[in-house]
C-alpha cells in the first residue's frame, strides 16, 4: 500500500507546477480536439493511489482465499487417504469371505448368501438378502462388517468428491483474484506511462525524497531497543530487522512481505501464531483503545481492515506499505481511516 501521509499544504511553486501541467494539457487538447487529453500530475497520482489501495484490499482477499485453499487441499488429502484405507479393509474382508466360501465348497457346498462374492455390488445384494440363511458365527459377523465398511467407504468417497470440487472452484477464484490484482497494478503503471518524461521524473524525484525521509525515520541500522518486553519485544526486534525489505503481495518473508505477512512473521518470532490475513488478525487478540496502545500492538486501517501494522511507540508504526515500497516506520497520523488495535 502506498504512502498514505496526509498531504502538506502545497507551496506556491508546487501549485504553479501543477497548474502549468494542467494548463498545458488543456491547451494541447484545445489544439487537437480529437486527441485524448494528457492527465495532470495530481490527477494521475490520485488515480494511482486509488488503484494501489484497491490492489492491496484485493491482495488480502487473495491471501484469505489462498489459506482456505490450502486447508481444503489438506482435507482432500486426508479424505483420500481414508478412502484408500477403507478400500484396503474391504478387500481384506472379501478375501476372508472368499476363504470361508472355499472351505464350505470343500465340505459340501457354498452357502447361497456367500454368492455375494461374485456380484459387482455386494452392498445392494446384502440390502436385499435375508441374513436368515447366512451361517451363524464368523460368517455372519464378516458379512455385517463388510456391509458396514462398504457404506462407510461410499460416504467417504462422497465427502472426498465434494471437497475436491471445492478445491477446483477455489483454484478458479484464486486465478480470477490474482488477475484482478495484476490488472490494477498494470493500470497504475499505464497511467504513469501517459505522463510526460518531465512529470515522470518529477514523481520519481518526489518518491526518492520521500523514501529517503522514511529511511531516516526508520533508522534501519538500529535494532529495536524500546520499552516493550517479553513476546512483544521479540516481535518488534524481528520486525525492525526487516526494515528496508520490499513489499511483495502474498509474501510472508524472509526476503519480502505484504502487510499481514510482516505482522504474522513478527509475532511468530515472538511465539504467537496469527492468522494469515489482516481481517482475521483483527480477531486474534484483545481489543485495545488508542489511548492504551503499547509497542507490539497490531493497528488496523480502512473499513474493510485490509491494512495492518505494528505500533512501535511514540505515535509511530512499522508496516509493509504497498507494491514498490519497503518496510518502514511512519507516524500513525500519516495513515487514513484508523479502525482500532488488537493486542495478540
Amino acid at each position: 500500500m502506498g504512502n498514505r501521509r496526509k498531504p502538506n499544504p502545497p507551496s506556491r511553486a508546487r501549485l504553479a507546477v501543477v497548474t502549468a501541467v494542467a494548463g498545458g494539457g488543456f491547451l494541447a487538447s484545445a489544439a487537437t480536439a480529437h486527441a485524448e487529453p494528457t492527465p495532470g500530475l495530481a490527477e494521475v497520482k490520485a488515480q494511482v493511489e486509488q488503484l494501489n489501495e484497491e490492489a492491496e484490499a484485493s491482495i488480502e482477499q487473495y491471501n484469505g482465499l489462498q489459506e482456505k485453499q490450502r486447508n481444503l487441499q489438506e482435507d482432500a488429502g486426508r479424505l483420500q487417504d481414508r478412502v484408500a484405507r477403507g478400500q484396503e479393509q474391504i478387500n481384506q474382508l472379501r478375501t476372508r469371505l472368499g476363504a470361508l466360501a472355499a472351505e464350505q465348497y470343500r465340505t459340501g457346498g457354498i452357502d447361497p448368501t456367500l454368492s455375494l462374492m461374485f456380484t459387482a455390488d455386494p452392498d445392494a445384494y446384502l440390502d436385499g438378502a435375508s441374513l436368515q440363511g447366512v451361517a451363524a458365527g464368523t460368517q455372519t459377523d464378516a458379512l455385517k462388517q463388510l456391509k458396514a465398511e462398504q457404506a462407510k467407504l461410499d460416504q467417504q468417497r462422497a465427502e472426498a468428491a465434494e471437497v475436491l470440487a471445492q478445491v477446483e472452484s477455489g483454484n478458479a477464484k484464486l486465478a480470477t483474484q490474482k488477475q484482478g490484482i495484476q490488472d490494477r497494478l498494470a493500470k497504475a503503471q499505464a497511467l504513469l506511462g501517459r505522463l510526460s518524461a518531465a512529470d515522470r521524473a518529477r514523481i520519481n524525484a518526489q518518491e526518492d525524497a520521500a523514501g529517503a525521509a522514511r529511511a531516516s525515520r526508520s533508522d534501519s541500522r538500529t535494532p529495536y531497543t524500546g520499552p516493550a518486553t517479553g513476546r512483544a519485544a521479540d516481535a518488534l526486534r524481528f520486525a525492525y530487522a526487516q526494515l528496508g525489505k520490499p513489499y511483495q503481495w502474498g509474501a510472508t518473508g524472509p526476503g519480502a512481505y505484504d502487510c499481514s505477512g510482516l505482522t504474522g512473521a513478527a509475532w511468530r518470532a515472538g511465539g504467537v501464531s496469527l492468522p494469515r490475513v489482516s481481517q482475521a488478525q483483527w480477531s486474534a487478540g484483545q481489543r485495545v483503545a488508542k489511548s492504551d496502545l503499547q509497542p507490539g500492538d497490531l493497528v488496523f486501517f480502512f473499513s474493510d481492515l485490509h491494512h495492518v501494522g505494528m505500533y512501535v511507540g511514540d505515535g509511530k508504526m512499522i508496516h509493509a506499505p504497498r507494491t514498490g515500497k519497503n518496510v518502514e516506520i511512519i507516524p500513525m497520523s500519516y495513515m487514513p481511516d484508523y479502525m482500532g488495535a488488537v493486542r495478540p
